[in-house]
């Protein structure tokens, strides 16, 4: 399957190095905008490297195009990429609105084309560990649950993390996480309550969730932690309760910096200790759906409602009130 990839920062580079060692991908072109970011990448991977959009869809005629562009672009992209026929594998989140969201949606499915957006807590091993347990019943009824997700400020070395309306600020950006990763474990939300405190240096939220199935969950994110990047995880419920602390454990996950030669400030990339990192699972998975047909473990549906839930956080926190969600809407499953 030939492969492209849009946008060529840290996770751009983190999709190209999937796809350079996937077993039938041929990775076959990179654009940036800027042209040196493309041709470092192309460099690497041995690939053409682009500067126009157009001009990589027209020459090298890729199947599926992985999207890495910073937040406010992907919607943009997303439907240009699908009226050229081509399927889309969009990093998350899907768009920073719900209109926008579902006319990504909506160009999808008009273009006969497939949608994956990139969740990828879904694919770290201990996530779905927990996922696994949790849907098997060995804790009974699930109560209560507290994630939390916390590091440096992006900002500090890619300056549109700090404008809210191109980045969605820490929720949108890095609490969609565990946002999609907790409805995926726990079933629908009813209802978002939110207190935050953001300036020039933190981005800080709590986010309190009730589900449908009685169980509330606090999640945490936080931007300008001085320490490493942390996460963890806890569910407990009548039989039994799993934790997951990359702080305290740590064979759980590895979090490092991606530094670049001249000292240069970078976004931290999660990892994990596994052969196949998170990201390669996910991609490849992506990969499979397309030529096989099957749902993939992310939908279309499910990026919405995370980017629902993670607006209605926002909203929250504006208004000091909970905001209650119906949990109909038009977006469709794959």
């Amino acid at each position: 399957m030939r492969v492209a990839v849009l946008g060529c920062g840290g996770m751009g580079r983190v999709h190209a190095g999937a796809y350079a060692e996937m077993p039938g991908v041929e990775l076959v072109g990179v654009c940036d905008l800027y042209p040196g970011a493309a041709e470092n990448v192309g460099a690497i991977y041995g690939v053409p490297a682009f500067a126009s959009y157009e001009e990589l869809l027209d020459r090298v005629k890729p199947e599926a195009v992985s999207i890495t562009l910073p937040s406010e672009l992907h919607k943009e992209y997303a439907i240009r990429t699908a009226e050229a026929g081509v399927h889309v594998i969009s990093e998350k989140p899907i768009a920073l609105t719900l209109e926008d969201a579902q006319a990504v949606i909506d160009s999808c499915e008009r273009n006969g084309v497939q949608l994956f957006v990139g969740h990828v807590v879904r694919f770290f091993p201990e996530y779905v560990q927990m996922k696994e347990k949790i849907a098997s019943g060995q804790l009974g009824r699930v109560g209560t649950a507290n994630l939390r997700r916390i590091g440096g400020h992006p900002g500090e070395a890619k300056p549109w993390f700090k404008d809210e309306s191109k980045s969605g600020g820490v929720i949108v950006d890095l609490m969609i996480h565990d946002i999609d990763f907790v409805r995926w474990a726990l079933g629908e939300v009813k209802s978002v309550y939110c207190t935050r405190r953001v300036d020039d240096h933190v981005d800080y939220a709590l986010v309190t969730l009730v589900f449908e199935s009685g169980a509330v969950a606090n999640v945490e994110a936080y931007w300008g932690y001085p320490g490493p990047f942390r996460t963890a995880a806890e569910f407990a419920g009548s039989k039994g309760l799993i934790r997951g602390d990359s702080g305290k454990t740590s064979s759980l996950q590895v979090y490092k910096e991606v530094q670049a030669e001249d000292g240069e400030k970078k976004v931290a990339v999660p990892s994990s200790p596994g052969v196949n990192s998170p990201f390669y699972l996910e991609l490849q998975h992506f990969i499979e759906c397309i030529r096989d047909g099957k749902e993939p473990r992310v939908t279309a549906w499910d990026a919405y409602k995370a980017l629902e839930i993670a607006n209605a956080a926002r909203l929250s926190a504006e208004t000091g009130e909970a905001v209650i969600l119906s949990n109909q809407g038009r977006a469709s499953n794959q």
